[in-house]
């Protein structure tokens, strides 16, 4: 089958690789059709400044005349992808594809206006722009031939948020890019000057957002002051400055924060770390994901600690202690599972741990997923 990947797609985003390499290791014949735009924009949400936004808009829009115009010019093939940010991709795409008689399939991943108006709350729930976004997600998801998220649970919320038919949305994992995040112990310098005590090292990066609870981070290292535990905090976002007032109206010195780390560096972060944390927000979109990290330190074959959710059991189950699954918004249960563990690499040094996921979160089980969904859906008479 040979497949147009088409539009602005953000290469940056490990779901966009992970999608386009586990699609061509699957026998894909995949053609891209890509405009970068995105490059070097890692949260979209916190592009400040009028005149930034519109140079980014302006920027944004210049492409797609070139874009269609090479869409045109393909050779034949039988379906369009589009992948995040694809909401006006798709909008755009629909009519030159039905021209080509082909299918849109759309990887949403990320819903704008769950993301910003219910999740975020960077937008009021009942004002113009919110109804904006609703207005053009849904006439997006009514554009693509078929639509997918990164798990069954988010896609059932998806089709409750639009109104779409229940069993319509599909679902792909995000999963690993395995290879940049193996099981290697490293050394770096993950902890703050501290007593020479034998320690338990607690890692988490991400966005600041409200999806990942940070919040509960720092109130469970404050319950654990006393204890011998270091913990790195390494990200940056919209609820920076909540966690920066918490630490200044309360210190915790074993607490380190870093605002940014490359990529390539977050293996060595987590190697070095004894027990990784996930997502412990409250929401009911917390609820439905498995996020990037989750899957990485799976792949980097690490002890976790992450919200319960119906998402995170379509992976994982509470076994540790490999894996502590947590009340949302409750730094008294993280906490607990800290000290679980803690007590656990007292009685044994080292752990093994994810060893039978790695071959279902790889590129190529990803592929394998997308190839699934496909074919069901066009047996279904779905897609052409």
């Amino acid at each position: 089958m040979r497949i147009v990947f088409w539009g602005t797609y953000d290469i940056g985003k490990p779901r966009v690789r992970l999608l386009r390499d586990g699609l061509r290791q699957n026998g894909f014949d995949l053609i891209e059709c890509h405009a970068d735009v995105w490059s070097g924009i890692e949260d979209k949400s916190q592009v400040t400044g009028l005149s930034r936004k519109i140079g980014l808009a302006i920027r944004w829009l210049s492409h797609y005349p070139g874009l269609l115009w090479r869409y045109l010019r393909l050779p034949p093939h039988d379906m369009v992808l589009v992948s995040y940010p694809g909401l006006l991709d798709v909008l755009l795409i629909k009519a030159f594809a039905r021209l080509r008689g082909v299918s849109v399939v759309w990887d949403v991943f990320i819903s704008a206006y769950d993301t910003v108006v219910i999740d975020r709350r960077l937008v009021k729930p009942l004002s113009p722009l919110a109804w904006m976004l609703w207005g053009l997600e849904w006439l997006g998801i009514r554009s693509a031939d078929l639509v997918f998220m990164d798990t069954r649970t988010h896609a059932r919320r998806l089709e409750k948020l639009f109104s779409m038919p229940e069993g319509s949305c599909g679902s792909v994992w995000v999963g690993a890019e395995v290879e940049r995040f193996t099981a290697e112990s490293e050394e770096t310098d993950i902890g703050p000057e501290v007593d020479p005590t034998p320690t338990l090292r607690v890692l988490f990066y991400g966005q600041f957002i409200p999806l990942h609870g940070i919040q509960h981070i720092v109130e469970a290292a404050r319950l654990l002051r006393d204890a011998s535990v270091d913990w790195v905090l390494i990200g940056q976002g919209q609820e920076a400055t909540l966690i920066r007032t918490m630490l200044e109206n309360e210190p915790l010195p074993r607490l380190r924060w870093i605002e940014w780390v490359e990529y390539a560096d977050l293996k060595t972060w987590i190697g070095c770390a004894d027990l990784c944390l996930g997502i412990f927000g409250t929401s009911d979109k917390a609820a439905s994901v498995i996020p990037n990290k989750v899957f990485q330190i799976v792949a980097a074959q690490k002890p976790l600690v992450t919200r319960d959710s119906i998402a995170i059991r379509e992976l994982l189950k509470d076994a540790p202690p490999c894996v502590y699954l947590v009340r949302p918004g409750d730094a008294r249960a993280l906490a607990d599972a800290i000290e679980q563990h803690a007590n656990q690499l007292e009685k044994q040094a080292t752990t093994s741990c994810h060893s039978d996921l790695l071959r279902l979160i790889d590129a190529k089980a990803i592929g394998e997923q997308f190839r699934k969904m496909v074919m069901e859906k066009r047996d279904a008479g779905v897609l052409k």
